[in-house]
């Protein structure tokens, strides 16, 4: 993928749902929600100031981030789902896996 966002949006490939829950019941797929995790994987120059100045960004490609549920835009690229989201959309940067 060679795609290169603007200014502060951030592409985010979104992690795959849960097939289980923790107790082991087998979730359906017409049940499954979107998950609110993913990667980063392409993110825009920063954004930009009344005055004319840049703000960069904050996160960096590769970090695994939380989003809020129905933000952004879907996309498709190459064949592969994303999602377009403003940095300010972005809630948190994940610093290690959860145990699963």
């Amino acid at each position: 993928m060679n795609v290169r966002p603007l200014q502060d949006r951030v592409l985010i490939k979104r992690r795959d749902p849960e097939d289980t829950t923790k107790g082991g019941i087998i979730i359906p797929d017409i049940a499954k929600e979107k998950p609110i995790q993913g990667e980063v994987v392409a993110i825009g120059n920063g954004r930009y100031l009344n005055n004319g100045n840049v703000v960069p960004p904050e996160i960096k490609v590769g970090d695994k981030v939380i989003f809020g549920k129905w933000s952004g835009n879907e996309v498709e690229i190459d064949g592969e789902q994303l999602l377009s989201v403003r940095e300010d959309d972005v809630l948190g940067v994940i610093e290690k896996d959860p145990p699963q």
